[in-house]
């Protein structure tokens, strides 16, 4: 398999999300070439944005601009981004080391944008929220099949692409809430994680059930939490053979599909939104031959 071996294991314990801008174009071969030989795909997952495929004179068919989506009351924004790095592991010191060398090796070209520290909540996965996240995820061979691209050809398979957003949680809200109707806007009790019929429309587990679509709408969720002085909420990120499925769900939780919004809107916004191509790996480096590289 070809893929970065991040994209396919479990959620680290810690994790850090960078993002980067482009400032110098000139330097940008050699940074990415220094990048690649660092980024084993698994301690460091790497994400090229379409400006940065521009920029490199070059195309990956399915890559784009992540959308604006506005509905009655709710503005999805979108905040593009060149470079993006998902670091992984058990420790926050080597995280922070590990982050330093990053920025170091792309200084010449990118300027860093986001750095969000993450981390896994409880075994279970949860959000902090309380509920947990991913319960639907695809499994060994079916998760291959909705995140990892085949039969492209070299450079491309084992690829994948990659939406990512920020949201923040209002907490008071939440505190004010009833379990009950917390278990409404999700669709899942919280004590027990079970899904029920009875839960309206609008709940989040109606909204994107993956099997509603048509096509079926399946993508590999590595969401995690973030924390930050008394503010906090989720990194959401889904992984795909392509970005088709991921908007799909959002649409349709936007309410732009049949005008009923998605319950989690409730007591949280995304932030930011970025699309990303992830490319594959050749003997353990980042495999850049796609990108002319």
């Amino acid at each position: 398999m070809t893929t970065q071996p991040g994209i396919l294991l479990d959620n680290p314990p810690l994790a850090r999300f960078m993002t980067f801008s482009l400032h110098n174009p000139d330097a940008l071969n050699g940074c990415l070439r220094e990048l690649g030989a660092i980024a084993d795909g698994e301690r460091i997952v790497v994400g090229l944005g379409p400006s940065l495929v521009q920029a490199l004179g070059a195309r990956i068919d399915g890559l784009r601009d992540f959308p604006v989506i506005s509905s009655a009351g709710l503005d999805i924004p979108a905040t593009p981004a060149a470079l993006w790095c998902w670091l992984r592991g058990e420790d926050r010191g080597e995280l922070f080391h590990d982050s330093r060398l990053v920025e170091s090796l792309l200084g010449e070209a990118f300027a860093l944008g986001d750095c969000i520290d993450s981390f896994k909540y409880t075994p279970a996965n949860r959000d902090l929220s309380g509920y947990e996240d991913g319960t639907e995820n695809p499994k060994g061979e079916e998760a291959v099949a909705a995140a990892v691209v085949q039969g492209k050809g070299p450079g491309l398979d084992g690829s994948s692409f990659v939406a990512v957003q920020q949201w923040l949680h209002d907490f008071d809200l939440l505190d004010e809430m009833e379990t009950a109707q917390t278990d409404d806007l999700i669709g899942r009790r919280l004590e027990d994680n079970e899904e029920f019929d009875e839960a309206p429309e609008s709940a989040h587990v109606k909204r994107s059930a993956q099997e509603s679509f048509e096509p079926e709408a399946f993508i590999l969720r590595h969401s995690m939490p973030w924390a930050e002085d008394l503010q906090g909420g989720l990194v959401f990120v889904a992984f795909g053979k392509s970005l088709d499925a991921f908007e799909a769900i959002l649409r349709r939780m936007a309410g732009l599909e049949d005008g009923i919004q998605d319950g989690l809107f409730r007591f949280t916004r995304p932030l930011s939104g970025a699309y990303f191509w992830c490319p594959p790996v050749k003997n353990g480096k980042l495999d850049l031959s796609a990108v002319g590289l």
